[in-house]
């Protein structure tokens, strides 16, 4: 489209509105306005390109962005809304002026009846990366006023957790385009995984965007997602939705990934069992050794079908015997390993010290093992007062227990 027939027909501009809804009420709370231009022969076609072509000059932007805030303030004001309103922003053009320009457009509608505190700045990720102190700085000021800032595009591409920790933003939201993709997608996940640790640690709310299937509600629902978006739940229009337009659908899901997750949790918590009694008259027999190998070797045999690794570790994480390593269907020791130490990794002294307190056994969380590359999970139980015994759970045998992945 020529921007030249865009800025001659500044009255063909107009917002459409997607709604972002809520986990905790399976309702609407806000929408985001995105650009639409109306060719004469009633043909909508999006902004989207316009605002992205860099070879538009700036004042274009400008003009045409501020078409669309105000017909949509307009409209929002006269429908007595009281929802959140999402406007999508430029840092680099925001920046030239200390994001004066905009500020002063919204407060002309306080007036009216605008709550700043309904409105959310949207800054793309891939373009937020440029002046981030000052960009720090407008976002702080923004935040006086009752303005939310929103990170966009996160999951997009490549990602700097500090940069946006330092941001500070109210809403993280996370593009799930990736978890539509065949390759990979595991490794994007654990992105998406450490995002939603991250706005747990700064306090942002996650918005998951760009939603299309169930899956991607499922991902979004286990993932601390707080807010969905995507056609799966509304496609952009020209009016506002009712509040409760997704709610049937959003509670029918909910409670079938909480069947879905209960049904997991109990096969984790029966194999957790069963495991723990399998190996309690096998642990008798080490508690009084002092060569963990011949324990070990002594054991294997009757783990053959679930693990391909253990070894014995004390309480600070130094390691105290071999890997014992299945490999085609025999047990070899792989000494390399004995006096290693991995109190480092994530909650090893956490889980330590559960397993002394509690004399329970614990299974850790589905991960990707360094040195074959799969999904494992690793038991964990107290031999001794100071001693514990790893055991890692091989992929073919999650495998063939589905509910354990």
């Amino acid at each position: 489209m020529d921007p030249l027939d865009i800025m001659t027909n500044l009255e063909r501009v107009t917002p459409y509105y997607q709604a972002i809804f809520s986990a905790e009420a399976q309702e609407v709370i806000g929408f985001e306005v995105l650009g639409r231009y109306l060719k004469e022969t009633g043909e909508v076609t999006s902004l989207g390109q316009f605002f992205r072509d860099t070879t538009v000059p700036e004042e274009y932007h400008l003009e045409v962005d501020k078409v669309l805030i105000n017909k949509a303030i307009t409209y929002y004001l006269a429908n007595e809304c009281e929802l959140k309103l999402f406007f999508n922003q430029s840092a680099e053009l925001l920046l030239k002026d200390q994001g004066e320009s905009l500020l002063e457009l919204l407060l002309s509608y306080v007036p009216k009846g605008l709550k700043l505190e309904n409105i959310v700045i949207e800054m793309d990720e891939r373009t937020s990366n440029q002046d981030n102190e000052y960009l720090q700085h407008l976002f702080n000021y923004y935040k006086t006023y009752g303005i939310q800032i929103s990170v966009t595009n996160i999951g997009d591409a490549g990602l700097n957790m500090d940069r946006i920790g330092r941001l500070s933003p109210n809403i993280l939201k996370v593009n799930l385009d990736i978890l539509r993709q065949t390759y990979e997608v595991t490794a994007h996940q654990d992105i998406l995984h450490s995002l939603a640790v991250l706005s747990r640690k700064i306090g942002a709310a996650l918005l998951y965007e760009n939603m299309e299937t169930s899956f991607q509600l499922q991902y979004a629902w286990r993932n601390g997602g707080r807010y969905y978006q995507g056609f799966y739940l509304h496609k952009p229009g020209p009016t506002f939705i009712e509040i409760d337009h997704a709610k049937k659908i959003l509670v029918e899901k909910f409670q079938q990934f909480i069947r879905y997750e209960k049904r997991k949790l109990h096969a984790i918590h029966q194999f957790t069992g069963m495991l723990q009694n399998r190996l309690q008259p096998l642990i008798l027999k080490g508690q009084n050794l002092k060569e963990y190998d011949e324990w070990l070797h002594s054991i294997a045999d009757e783990l053959s079908n679930i693990s391909f690794r253990m070894y014995v570790c004390d309480e600070n994480g130094f390691q105290l015997s071999s890997n014992l390593l299945r490999d085609n269907g025999k047990w070899r020791a792989d000494r390399t390993f004995n006096g290693k130490n991995w109190s480092w990794r994530p909650y090893f002294l956490e889980h330590v010290m559960k397993m002394s307190m509690e004399k329970k056994g614990i299974l850790s969380d589905l991960y990707n093992d360094i040195e074959s590359g799969e999904n494992v999970r690793t038991f964990s139980c107290l031999i001794t007062q100071d001693r514990f015994l790893y055991i890692d759970i091989s992929y073919e045998y999650l495998y063939e227990n589905q509910d354990l992945l």
